[in-house]
């Protein structure tokens, strides 16, 4: 088994910006350093990163990532399916059958890098999980 480096303790001085942890997470990359891997398969965060040995364990993802996955396929896939009105003349029953995969792919497509981005703004910010403590600087 390999040794993870020592963890390093982030400070101002390194840059740590929710823009930074956003661009990093949506590479699905470690927000701390932005080389390892931040998920272990599709959706699981990796406790620790294998790069750095950075914690990315404690940052709670919850509801988050999904509502802005929602929002975000709601306003890119539905509302131009509203705005086009030539799709009206369509039997409806064709519009759903074609729609419901559209919006489900879409929905799954995006949800590791929204979630990935949460992560690094959970990171840039300095929030963690706990009840209350939601900094780890």
């Amino acid at each position: 088994m390999t040794s993870l480096p020592a963890l390093t303790e982030p400070a101002a001085a390194e840059g740590r910006s929710a823009v930074l942890g956003m661009k990093r997470g949506v590479r699905r990359r470690c927000p701390h350093c932005g080389e390892g891997a931040l998920f272990m398969g599709y959706l699981k965060v990796r406790p620790i990163c294998p790069a750095c040995g950075h914690d990315n364990g404690h940052y709670r993802a919850d509801d988050g990532p999904a509502y802005f996955t929602i929002l975000l396929v709601g306003h890119l896939v539905v509302a131009p399916l509203l705005a086009l009105s030539f799709l009206w003349s369509f039997p409806p029953l064709l519009i759903v059958a074609l729609g419901l995969p559209l919006v489900g792919a879409a929905t799954l497509a995006a949800l590791p890098f929204i979630k990935g981005a949460w992560i690094g703004v959970l990171w840039g910010t300095g929030a963690s999980a706990g009840d209350e403590g939601l900094t780890d600087r």
